[in-house]
């Protein structure tokens, strides 16, 4: 669950996000159980929830397994209690690196974040150390395959809903929208009948590093690290990949 990837090799992400899909299914349950006991359970009047919703489809997660965390979630008997805590640090060769996390444990999330960090090279700064790289923006990503709409019917239905910003990659369409404009953006193209492989608020890097094949094989180890983590549900960076 990366952030904000070039998009290359579409079958070898979906390959990949196919073989840990329990494990992102789990995390995502813990988006929407903190949506939901922040805002309530009815995503008419939580937008938080609605748009967690909206990554839980992405993510091809199955309607029946959404409704039941939301249910669960809603219950009264239901003492689980995450908070989301954000992370910052530096990966081979300075690469900025942005971790969030949804925990019941900080001291536990803390030390294996660090940890994975130390392992690869890295050091785990302090809060706002690497912030300031990144903006925060919605992300829209739909693979050309499954499109319906010519390249010019959907820039034009982006851009005429709120998007920022609409660019046509080698396998994707992505379009880039301000935080505040994202909800309206999904919701007019999902009303359009689009399919999403990733849909959701993100930490953008506003500049890029380049790595070595050492540093890349230590980045992709630290990376791998970290998103293995149950308390780790994004990993943001500004890796030239």
């Amino acid at each position: 669950m990366s952030g904000h990837s070039k998009w290359h090799n579409i079958a070898a992400k979906k390959g990949k996000a196919d073989a840990a899909r329990g494990k992102v299914f789990t995390k995502l349950g813990r988006e929407l159980l903190i949506a939901v006991k922040q805002g309530g359970p009815d995503p008419s009047g939580n937008s938080k929830l609605k748009d967690v919703i909206a990554k839980c489809k992405a993510a091809n997660m199955p309607n029946d397994t959404i409704n039941n965390a939301i249910k669960k979630a809603s219950g009264s008997d239901n003492a689980e209690n995450y908070e989301e805590v954000t992370y910052e640090g530096y990966g081979p060769n300075g690469v900025a690196i942005i971790v969030e996390a949804n925990t019941d444990n900080r001291n536990r999330a803390a030390a294996d974040i660090r940890h994975a960090f130390d392992r690869c090279g890295g050091n785990l700064g302090t809060s706002g150390c690497v912030s300031y790289m990144f903006n925060k923006k919605g992300v829209i990503v739909i693979d050309k395959t499954t499109c319906n709409m010519s390249e010019d019917d959907l820039m034009l239905l982006a851009l005429d809903s709120g998007a920022e910003d609409f660019v046509s990659e080698e396998e994707v369409y992505e379009i880039t929208t301000e935080p505040g404009n994202f909800s309206e953006v999904r919701e007019k193209l999902e009303s359009e009948g689009l399919e999403f492989l990733e849909a959701g608020v993100q930490m953008v890097p506003s500049t890029y590093v380049a790595l070595d094949e050492k540093g890349a094989e230590r980045m992709e180890r630290l990376i791998e690290m970290l998103e293995d983590l149950d308390d780790v549900s994004e990993v943001y960076h500004n890796w030239d990949e």
